[in-house]
C-alpha cells in the first residue's frame, strides 16, 4: 500500500530477521517485522528506495510452508475444517456445498444484483442466507463465468494428529496469519466528535496504523458449524466504519458461500451491514487479545 509505511520496514528488517529463523517462511518473517513496527515508536522511515523495488524483493518471492494450501491454488477461498468431533455433520456440509459448486456452474451469478437492505444477526444469516452488502454491476460476467476455476473453495481438512492440532478451534486472526500475508495500512478515519479506541489494538487502530492481512478469503468450518451448517467468514480488514476490526466475522450458510465468494473475488460485494456494526463480537474480542498478547507474531 502507498499509503503505509511497511515496505520500507520490510526493505530494511526482513532480512535479518529470515537469518534468525531461516526455516519459518515468509509470511512468519513478515509477521516478525510487523512486530517490529508496532514495537517502535517512530512508525516512519525516511527511505530513497524505488517504489517498485518491493515487487522482486525476497519478502515478495520467498516461499512459505502453507503456499500449497494457499497461494499456489486456483480456487477462489479457503474453507478450514477446524472441529473434528462431527464426521457426519462435516460430510453432509461438505455434500451441500460440493452442490452448491454445481449449481453455481450450471446457473451463474445473474447481472443484476442489487443493495440488500436486511440486517443479519451476526450469529445467524438473514431470511435469504446472505448479508447486507453493497454490490455493483459487473460487464464483465460472461468472461468471468467462463474463467472460474472446477472449484471455488480449497478445503483443508488435514488427518494427521498434529495437523488437525494446528487448525482445532483456531481464531480468525491465528488463521490468517498461517493463510495470508500482513501489511499494514492507515486506519479508517475517525468520525467527529469520536475518540480514539483505549487501549489502542493493531486490528483496530493503534497510532492511526492498523494491521490488515493480503490474500485469499478464509471461511472457517468450526464447532457450531456442526449444528447450524454455517460457517466464519473472516475479514482481512477492518469495514470503513471506525471501530470495527481486522479479522472480525460472521457466519453463512453452506448453500449461499459459493455466490459470496464470487462476488467478493469479484469486487461485485462488499460487506458492509450497511454502515452497522454486525460482526461478531465474541471473535473479536478474541483476535484483539491475540494480537497484542506478547509475541503475538
Amino acid at each position: 500500500m502507498s499509503s503505509s509505511p511497511f515496505v520500507e520496514w520490510l526493505l530494511i528488517h526482513y532480512a535479518s530477521t529470515k537469518s534468525r529463523s531461516p526455516n519459518e517462511g515468509r509470511r512468519r518473517w513478515k509477521l516478525g517485522v510487523a512486530q517490529k513496527f508496532w514495537a517502535s515508536g517512530e512508525k516512519t522511515l525516511a527511505s530513497t528506495t524505488a517504489a517498485s523495488t518491493d515487487k522482486n524483493a525476497d519478502f515478495s518471492m520467498d516461499s512459505d510452508p502453507f503456499d500449497e494450501a494457499s497461494t499456489n491454488r486456483e480456487e477462489l477461498g479457503i474453507l478450514l475444517r477446524t472441529d473434528f468431533s462431527d464426521e457426519a455433520a462435516w460430510l453432509a456440509f461438505c455434500s451441500r456445498l460440493e452442490e452448491g459448486e454445481k449449481e453455481f456452474a450450471l446457473s451463474p451469478l445473474e447481472d443484476d444484483v442489487t443493495t440488500m437492505d436486511d440486517q443479519p444477526d451476526p450469529n445467524k444469516a438473514n431470511s435469504n442466507g446472505t448479508p447486507a452488502a453493497t454490490a455493483a454491476e459487473d460487464d464483465s460476467d460472461e468472461s468471468d463465468d467462463e474463467n472460474l476455476p472446477s472449484a471455488i473453495f480449497h478445503i483443508v481438512n488435514p488427518s494427521l494428529p498434529q495437523e488437525r492440532a494446528l487448525l482445532t478451534n483456531i481464531s480468525n486472526l491465528a488463521a490468517l496469519r498461517l493463510f495470508n500475508d500482513v501489511d499494514i495500512r492507515q486506519a479508517p478515519t475517525l468520525p467527529p466528535d469520536t475518540k480514539r479506541i483505549r487501549p489502542p489494538n493493531r486490528l483496530v487502530d493503534s497510532g492511526g496504523w492498523q494491521e490488515v492481512y493480503v490474500g485469499k478469503n478464509l471461511w472457517i468450518y468450526d464447532a457450531k458449524s456442526n449444528s447450524d451448517q454455517c460457517v466464519r467468514v473472516v475479514s482481512q480488514t477492518s469495514s470503513d466504519m471506525y471501530g470495527t476490526a481486522t479479522a472480525d466475522s460472521w457466519r453463512a450458510r453452506v448453500s449461499h458461500i459459493c455466490e459470496l465468494q464470487i462476488n467478493l473475488s469479484s469486487g461485485a460485494m462488499k460487506i458492509d451491514f450497511g454502515g452497522l456494526d454486525r460482526w461478531d463480537y465474541t471473535e473479536r474480542q478474541r483476535n484483539m487479545r491475540e494480537a497484542e498478547a506478547p509475541e503475538s507474531s
